[in-house]
């Protein structure tokens, strides 16, 4: 029971930390929280709010937690949603994991408007995921994600971030931070097309050249949820590869 405690007291910690995400600079997991208190979040709460709890504890187990709660993570990301429903943790509703069903998993699933997860039935059993954003270097690229190949295959790649970093972005370029790649758009924030892999709440546009970093060797991925995801060059893609930088909404050219 200790041991379940401490995992317990792990994750009210890392729940309430503000540690940066893997989106450039600007994204931390504190925004998440503030963003997703916004939608409903805190005890109790309806049917509704019960499964976007389980939904957001599910991405932070499975984007960040894996190996702190010694879960059997695949290297394409998938564990058991056996294994998840047996952790001694509550949702932001207060709910005990444990008192959730697979059928809640599967609505969480189902319902997530950024389709976040994936789930997999295999050999009788559910498998889970998450489509991008992990920081748990069990998970590897080729094994997760679909590489890109060709600019051909990619009509936008745009990473939005804020005015506020753009000196520190031309200084050092985009990292990826805790997390194992950079995150890209195939769109921008208010067309219909974009799921995930930017906030709409941008106000900076960086748009990647996909040919030059593509024939410089750059990885460059697609999850399926459509997000654009590289590790660059040693976790960070140089500003050469900027092919042009916008203020949002007004799409205003800025010189670089």
């Amino acid at each position: 029971m200790e041991n379940n405690s401490a995992k317990s007291s792990s994750f009210s910690a890392f729940a309430h930390s503000s540690r940066s995400g893997g989106r450039g600079r600007g994204g931390t997991m504190r925004d998440d929280r503030e963003r997703s208190r916004g939608r409903g979040g805190g005890g109790g709460g309806s049917g509704k709010d019960k499964i976007d709890a389980l939904g957001r504890l599910l991405t932070r187990i499975l984007r960040h937690m894996a190996s702190e709660l010694n879960l059997n993570m695949r290297s394409d990301g998938y564990i058991r949603v056996e294994d998840l429903l047996k952790l001694n943790m509550k949702t932001f509703a207060n709910i005990p994991l444990r008192s959730h069903t697979i059928d809640d998993i599967r609505e969480a699933v189902r319902k997530d408007n950024k389709q976040r997860f994936s789930l997999l039935e295999e050999n009788g059993e559910l498998l889970i995921r998450a489509n991008q954003g992990h920081t748990v270097t069990i998970v590897e690229s080729e094994s997760l994600l679909k590489p890109i190949l060709s600019a051909e295959e990619v009509t936008v790649c745009v990473h939005g971030s804020y005015k506020r970093n753009l000196e520190s972005i031309l200084e050092s370029g985009l990292k990826r931070m805790k997390r194992l790649h950079v995150h890209f758009s195939c769109g921008l924030p208010m067309d219909g097309e974009v799921i995930s892999g930017m906030r709409r709440d941008v106000n900076l546009l960086i748009f990647l050249d996909v040919r030059k970093a593509l024939e410089d060797g750059m990885k460059l991925y697609i999850s399926d949820n459509k997000v654009i995801l590289t590790e660059g060059f040693d976790g960070v893609v140089p500003v050469k590869y900027f092919e042009k930088i916008e203020s949002w909404p007004d799409r205003q050219t800025i010189p670089f």
